[in-house]
């Protein structure tokens, strides 16, 4: 995984959340979220590739979450 505090739409993205441990999705998180902002301020409106990452994100949270 990257070191970067960010995560570009052209940077790899895991095929599998699940297969993370926590702390690896909490700062892929963290990435995508950064890019998520800066994407807003940058260019008016997010990536389409970083919100479908946030959204994957997001639910493999709740299905933590839920287990």
């Amino acid at each position: 995984m990257s070191e970067k505090l960010h995560l570009s739409p052209e940077d790899e993205f895991p095929a599998d959340l699940a297969a993370l441990p926590d702390q690896q999705l909490q700062v892929l998180d963290s990435q995508v979220q950064r890019q998520l902002d800066y994407e807003y301020v940058a260019e008016g409106e997010p990536n389409p590739e970083t919100e479908f990452r946030h959204q994957d994100l997001d639910e493999e949270f709740q299905s933590r979450d839920t287990r």
